[in-house]
């Protein structure tokens, strides 16, 4: 668990998330946040039945031991409002599912609900996002029509997710590659797999797939990430 002042673990999914083999992950995910319980924003299925999202981790989350409390964020104004945004502030565990990034950025940019998740995670509260979850993460997302680059949310600066990373053709994967300028990292993630970065800042790969990351064009180790360094709130 982090230490105070301390942000608590990430973990950035490729997708297929709540599915089998992915429980090693997510239990050493909630052994991370020391509770057992998970708030899950089924923001990005805003337009795919969110409810299921919420009933598919309930079930998962329960065979791990865990209980899901829903937040059901599905518009903008739902974003603005007080008691959502304390639900998430107070979160031991908060969990993005996967669905639309834009959508998933439009209702939660400049928000309630998503300065309180930074909030919480800043303070110790482990995060999770899978596909569009976690594309939005960074300050760079992929556009998933057809993998050009546009702005994500920002909590992880120089980084972009590629997630589904194995259902991309190389030609995609690479005309988004090819984009990436600077200290621009690419991180290709399949599903079922967690790129995760622990409180003290170390990164490693979890779950059934692999992580490729790539700097400068070139697939790189996970070693350049380590300088990476997450958004906190100035008043942290």
């Amino acid at each position: 668990m982090p230490t105070a002042g301390q942000p608590g673990a990430l973990a950035l999914v490729g997708g297929a998330e709540w599915a089998a083999g992915c429980e090693e992950l997510d239990s050493e995910l909630l052994r991370q946040a020391g509770a057992g319980e998970v708030v899950v924003l089924p923001t990005a299925a805003a337009y795919w039945h969110p409810e299921r999202a919420v009933e598919a981790a309930s079930r998962y989350f329960a065979r791990l031991g865990a209980s899901v409390r829903p937040c059901m964020v599905l518009r903008r104004a739902d974003a603005e409002q007080p008691e959502l945004a304390a639900m998430v502030r107070s979160a031991p565990f908060i969990y993005l599912a996967g669905g639309s990034p834009l959508h998933l950025r439009s209702v939660l940019k400049a928000s309630a609900v998503w300065e309180a998740l930074v909030e919480a995670w800043a303070s110790g509260a482990t995060l999770a996002g899978s596909s569009a979850g976690a594309m939005v993460l960074g300050d760079t997302m992929v556009d998933p029509r057809g993998g050009a680059l546009t702005l994500g949310l920002g909590l992880v600066p120089q980084l972009a997710v590629l997630p589904h990373a194995s259902d991309w053709t190389e030609e995609k994967t690479h005309r988004t590659v090819r984009l990436a300028s600077g200290n621009l990292r690419i991180a290709a993630i399949d599903e079922r797999t967690g790129l995760v970065r622990s409180p003290e800042g170390r990164w490693s790969v979890a779950g059934l797939g692999k992580v490729t990351v790539w700097l400068g064009g070139q697939p790189a180790g996970l070693g350049c990430l380590d300088g990476l360094r997450p958004y906190v709130p100035a008043n942290r």
